[in-house]
């Protein structure tokens, strides 16, 4: 009666951090493959569903407000999608077993990184 719950709570901790700035993409990610059982392709795909509109309504405010860099955007928006199509073609090939390190080892930098820059922030407003 409440399967749902439990991926209803996760789906909305996970929006709201995201929209913290903390990535919400990647928790949801690892929220589904980790306490869900979902299998990390699909846990992507569901991650893109969610990424996409939320991404489109974000460019449309962006540039109605002014902040979107023309010139940037367009030198990336075509490399960046092919980058994106290929790689999701190269992680169809792959055995999802292949994936789950690299993925792991890629969250755990992104943290390190992340905790690193903030104490070295945190130094120099002591001095």
């Amino acid at each position: 009666m409440v399967d749902w719950l439990f991926p209803f709570l996760a789906a909305l901790v996970t929006g709201a951090l995201s929209s913290w700035g903390v990535g919400g993409g990647t928790l949801l990610l690892v929220c589904m493959t980790l306490l869900l059982g979902v299998d990390h392709r699909e846990a992507q795909m569901i991650n893109l569903l969610f990424f996409l509109p939320t991404a489109g309504i974000s460019l449309f405010f962006h540039r109605k407000n002014g902040f979107l860099d023309k010139e940037t955007w367009r030198q990336a928006a075509l490399p960046g999608t092919a980058a994106a199509l290929a790689g999701a073609m190269i992680s169809m090939m792959l055995d999802v077993s292949m994936l789950r390190r690299p993925f792991g080892a890629l969250l755990l930098y992104g943290g390190a990184s992340m905790l690193l820059s903030t104490r070295k922030k945190r130094e120099g407003l002591a001095d």
